[in-house]
């Protein structure tokens, strides 16, 4: 579809709203844009990546966990970052756990891990001057 801009946000239902807001507000450093309520009880909180990018937070998820990496639907949200181990040091002493170190993935783009409170995963990436990416991308506007 040709006139796709952007994906404009992600939507992740969690268990505990409190605890996941604390994570993505105060750890990942997002701003809380507003709440949506649905027969008098919290339905969304959306939170702000970019202008044009959200992630919007449903409470009362159902489960312990996100489920396992192979399962069919969701497996993870990755956040494009222009230092990654700046990333990483700044989440660190936050108290965010790695889930996998630093590493120079098969796309020539560094990236290390991290889960929610909920163990949905999150990927940390910075573009290599390599990146698959920027290579298909430059490809693409020579017309090829």
């Amino acid at each position: 579809m040709k006139n796709v801009k952007s994906i404009g946000h992600v939507a992740v239902s969690v268990k505990d709203i409190e605890r996941s807001l604390d994570f993505y507000v105060n750890k990942l450093g997002f701003d809380e844009m507003f709440r949506l309520e649905r027969d008098n009880r919290l339905w969304i909180v959306y939170l702000r990546v970019t202008d044009t990018q959200y992630i919007e937070l449903f409470p009362d998820g159902v489960g312990d966990s996100a489920p396992p990496f192979a399962n069919v639907g969701f497996n993870h949200l990755c956040l494009e970052v222009d230092d990654i181990d700046g990333a990483i040091a700044e989440l660190t002493s936050k108290g965010v756990v790695l889930t996998a170190e630093k590493k120079l993935g098969v796309d020539h783009n560094y990236q290390a891990w991290i889960a929610d409170p909920e163990g949905n995963r999150i990927e940390l990436m910075q573009l290599g001057e390599k990146a698959l990416q920027l290579q298909a991308i430059a490809r693409i506007k020579a017309g090829g």
